[in-house]
């Protein structure tokens, strides 16, 4: 990672060509690779790995089930149980059994998860915000606008809804 005084490297235009619209693809994979260390440097401070961050942040305003929780990770049956059985032994989520069909767990989080994610989701708050803190205001807010957009229409075209389900 970089300190705040290091100077950015300049941003070279994408040569992808092809594509309706001028999109900078190497400036959105630099985007994301900031976003994804700030996240991996936060959770590493609490001896977390981004999938179980995100498994936490997910969890906190829906208890999905298993499936549910794959999809919305983008992992398989057997990646998920071993995340939810990690962060179970950890006291940070709880697995019961649906009252809909016994054969289905839902999964939930702890008020100690709740409690973590909070406290990483300040920190990487904060991260973000020195990171387009030399934007203008009118610039970072239609950058969250767009990125969820973005975020929005792929959840749409994989089928997955972002909207928190009741707990």
């Amino acid at each position: 990672m970089t300190s705040p005084n290091d100077t950015p490297p300049s941003v070279v235009p994408s040569r992808s060509g092809g594509g309706p619209g001028p999109v900078d693809v190497d400036a959105l994979a630099q985007l994301s690779f900031l976003v994804h260390s700030a996240l991996d440097e936060i959770a590493g401070q609490q001896d977390l790995s981004i999938i179980q961050a995100r498994l936490l942040g997910v969890l906190r305003d829906r208890e999905p089930t298993m499936n549910q929780l794959g999809r919305l990770l983008g992992l398989d049956k057997s990646s998920i149980s071993g995340l939810v059985d990690r962060a179970q032994r950890r006291g940070l989520v709880t697995r019961t059994v649906s009252a809909n069909d016994r054969r289905v767990f839902l999964v939930s989080i702890t008020d100690a998860g709740r409690q973590l994610i909070e406290q990483l989701a300040a920190q990487f708050a904060e991260q973000i915000e020195l990171s387009v803190a030399p934007l203008p205001d009118a610039d970072r807010q239609r950058l969250s606008q767009l990125a969820a957009q973005v975020v929005a229409s792929d959840a749409h075209r994989r089928g997955i809804d972002l909207r928190s389900t009741p707990r």
